[in-house]
């Protein structure tokens, strides 16, 4: 399995190392584990959808709405 660093996401996803470390610390990234006291995941994790956007709300309050319906 080939794995990347909180480094190497940072290069490929654009966004922050300390970013992606809190990601993981709050189970964002689901494949990402603890190895020697470092995050890492398999290279072909996607970037997770950032919470704090318009889209990741639409797309929150629409799961929302479906888990209503089965309800």
């Amino acid at each position: 399995m080939d794995l990347m660093t909180t480094k190497d996401a940072s290069e490929k996803w654009g966004i922050s190392v300390r970013r992606i470390q809190v990601l993981c610390d709050n189970g964002k990234v689901p494949t990402a584990f603890k190895l020697g006291g470092i995050w890492v995941m398999p290279k072909n994790t996607p970037k997770p959808i950032d919470g704090r956007t318009k889209a990741a709300k639409q797309c929150s309050s629409n799961v929302q709405k479906e888990g209503a319906d089965h309800a």
